[in-house]
């Protein structure tokens, strides 16, 4: 078989890196990839979003899978283009993404199969919106409708910063077109997890655990990210919680999709609030998270190519994952000044040094490679991922392995799975 990956990131190195342990699968190509794909496939020089070239490059290359990592393509419908031309595709069509490419779309969602979330309105003018605000008082959260590279959630401590936020949203633009619409919603106090499950319309396969950090520094404080690390498995989503949310989640919202026709094929993600009152949905993703894959899939036996086939040909109910009991700690390691502004063109060194860690595999995110030199080319640039036979143990790999590599003004948290390893054990059900 020939795979096309599409996206640049770790999670799609980490796609590839997975997918290239396939005895089915001879040859991968990443579109674009980055300087870690390298090693394992043909990088193609096709933007994520150019979905009539990808289409064209699937066809004369005789692809016979591609994967798409990141949303912004699932949301314009490249699995509606793919499927338009015969060629298999792993994800949901445009119609469905947008219950992660539009918020709107995704709380009102919720409402219609009475999925429990937050309390929320929405808005499509500033006024009423900041009105809103001082009324109901913090905290309180902020979301731009759109698409905004996981920078459009703003949880506010004081009506001030949610002022704020509103006007970098609807006013200042900060997001453009995604900021035309806002849903604004009460702040749910709890532990933070996610659930990422396998649908191929009739059938769900969850995935182990996982929970990742989204603040840039440690203790959780600081801007929102796209994540700074990750580990699974995540003691908070025990088997009585996976039953609630499959139950009280998953199963209202598949069949509520079904009886409008809408079949959901693919990954899905999703964002729990682990409350006193029960999981309660953040957001919902359309693909892999990211870095939750990266600490998921080192754990996964399975032939991940199977597993997607499956997916696509509605046969998931014949599969049955099987992991390494091993837990995985992911840490991103970002250019200074990420999630704001950052320097690119760093020469990172030690790569092959924290390679031969045990049990450690180095993702690459924002480099790019010349000759045989690595550069820092985006804020998260690297993910180190390490298994262990405790979670302290695999923390430590990877922070053995992080200690090995450096660039100029390369930053990391220094406590991922601090949650896991702090928190007395407590079933939120």
């Amino acid at each position: 078989m020939k795979v096309l990956i599409i996206g640049s990131g770790g999670r799609e190195h980490c796609l590839a890196w997975k997918i290239a342990q396939s005895d089915r699968v001879k040859e991968i190509f990443c579109a674009p990839g980055n300087g870690g794909t390298q090693g394992l496939a043909r990088n193609v020089q096709i933007a994520p979003d150019n979905i009539k070239a990808l289409g064209d490059f699937a066809r004369e290359e005789g692809i016979d899978l591609t994967v798409v990592g990141p949303e912004l393509p699932l949301v314009k419908g490249i699995v509606d283009e793919f499927q338009g031309r015969g060629l298999k595709v792993f994800g949901p069509r445009r119609q469905l993404a947008l219950l992660e490419g539009s918020k709107v779309f995704a709380k009102e969602a919720m409402a219609k199969f009475a999925l429990p979330t937050a309390d929320f309105r929405i808005f499509s003018a500033e006024v009423q919106a900041a009105d809103y605000i001082r009324q109901k008082g913090a905290p309180i959260v902020v979301k731009a409708d759109g698409l905004a590279g996981g920078k459009g959630v703003f949880v506010c401590g004081s009506v001030e910063e949610a002022l704020k936020a509103l006007k970098a949203i609807m006013v200042d633009k900060k997001f453009g077109k995604s900021g035309n619409q806002i849903v604004i919603e009460d702040c749910l106090q709890g532990e933070e997890a996610s659930v990422l499950v396998f649908s191929d319309g009739k059938n769900i396969v969850p995935l182990a655990s996982s929970q990742d950090h989204k603040r840039i520094y440690d203790g959780e404080l600081g801007a929102n990210t796209g994540g700074m690390g990750a580990y699974s498995p995540a003691p908070a989503v025990t088997d009585v919680l996976e039953q609630k949310v499959n139950t009280e989640i998953l199963q209202p919202l598949l069949c509520g999709l079904n009886n409008e026709g809408k079949i959901y094929v693919g990954m899905l993600y999703l964002g729990l609030m682990l409350t006193e009152g029960g999981p309660k949905v953040l957001e919902f993703n359309v693909r892999f998270g990211d870095p939750e894959t990266q600490a998921i899939l080192p754990r996964l036996k399975n032939d991940l190519v199977q597993v997607m086939l499956a997916t696509i040909e509605g046969n998931l109910d014949k599969i049955t994952l099987l992991w390494d009991s091993r837990p995985c700690v992911c840490v991103v390691v970002v250019s200074g000044g990420y999630p704001q502004d950052y320097e690119k063109g760093k020469q990172i060194f030690g790569l092959q040094e924290a390679a031969k860690v045990s049990d450690a595999v180095i993702f690459h995110a924002g480099t790019k490679k010349e000759n045989e030199n690595y550069f820092t080319s985006g804020g998260r640039v690297l993910n180190v991922a390490a298994l262990g036979d405790t979670l302290e143990k695999a923390k430590a790999r990877a922070y053995e392995a992080i200690e090995k590599i450096n660039f100029e003004n390369m930053y990391f948290r220094r406590d991922i799975g601090w949650r896991a390893l702090t928190k007395p054990k407590k079933e939120l059900i």
